[in-house]
């Protein structure tokens, strides 16, 4: 294999830039030229595509968001969109391709392989931690340092006023970020998508914090929960806690920017060098991931439409420490 093209797709991720980074100088030492894909499938079909080398992704490790730069299409999504990218990688001599992003990416990613026979490989980078097939995915450590530290400050306003404060945390469809920086930030209750939220529950729960006279009280919400978010909870609580303070604090896409720990640096790092050598091995349709601090292959049609389980160890554990 002598071409590949690289691109980033979906929502942005800290640490996209180091696994971009990887993969052009993993390429390189395997002799193999890379084509780097700007803005996504949308660049892809628009051919916005330019040799990079080792040089060109100097100093972007520490970079947060993408350098490719990202972008929805929803031509993509058409067998017609998807052919005008096949010929666009025929006319460039791409042979592979690797794909940095989440479920969509992938799910895109394996129609076009199966229509027109393009080796893909994918490499899972999204704040949500939601992918089946690795233990982290890029930019989840990041999002809950980014997190927590916002928690810790609105904590300490809370305490200087003695306010309920409700903070809602990114996941649509999954808690992780807000199971752990719930734990981290000390968090009264945290509520997730993952478990049913009864309303009366949460009224009584608050009650018992509440009662013991704390300081301040910190509720973390995941955007997904079902009983829809952090203001529609607020409108429900307060008839019956109109005496207290109350405030919502949505941190929103703050969660999605800043310069990417070290944990992320070196996940992304070892997961787009990765994904060049298994292309290089002959493998095809499958992402890199890491599980047990391994390097494992899962096949792409596998991370789409499942649930990864969150560590139901740490809910219980949550509920105990409140």
């Amino acid at each position: 294999m002598k071409k590949i093209g690289v691109l980033t797709s979906g929502g942005d991720s800290p640490g996209m830039n180091a696994a971009f980074r990887a993969v052009v100088r993993t390429a390189k030492t395997l002799n193999m030229e890379v084509m780097a894909i700007r803005h996504g499938y949308k660049g892809l079909i628009e051919d916005d595509i330019t040799k990079v080398t080792p040089h060109d992704v100097s100093n972007i490790i520490q970079r947060g968001g993408t350098v490719l730069k990202s972008a929805r299409c929803d031509e993509f999504r058409t067998k017609e969109g998807r052919e005008k990218a096949a010929n666009v990688l025929k006319k460039h001599k791409i042979e592979a391709l690797i794909t940095i992003g989440g479920d969509g990416t992938f799910q895109g990613a394996t129609h076009l392989a199966n229509e027109h026979d393009i080796n893909v490989i994918g490499v899972p980078a999204t704040i949500d931690n939601d992918l089946v097939g690795s233990d982290e995915t890029i930019g989840y450590d990041t999002a809950l340092n980014t997190a927590m530290e916002a928690i810790d400050k609105i904590r300490d306003t809370a305490d200087a006023h003695d306010r309920l404060f409700l903070v809602e945390v990114m996941g649509r469809d999954a808690g992780f970020i807000a199971l752990e920086t719930g734990i981290a930030g000390g968090a009264e209750l945290i509520l997730l998508p993952e478990s049913l939220t009864d309303i009366d529950d949460v009224k009584a729960s608050l009650n018992e914090v509440l009662s013991e006279q704390r300081r301040s009280s910190l509720v973390v919400i995941a955007e997904g929960d079902d009983t829809g978010g952090a203001l529609k909870i607020s409108e429900e609580l307060k008839p019956d806690f109109s005496k207290y303070e109350m405030r919502v604090c949505i941190l929103g896409h703050v969660q999605r920017g800043g310069n990417p720990t070290a944990r992320d640096r070196v996940l992304a790092s070892r997961l787009g060098s990765a994904a060049v050598s298994v292309l290089n091995e002959g493998h095809s349709q499958v992402m890199v991931g890491v599980v047990n601090n391994k390097v494992k292959l899962t096949p792409l049609k596998m991370t789409f439409g499942k649930k990864k389980d969150i560590n139901f160890d740490l809910l219980e554990l949550a509920k105990t420490l409140r």
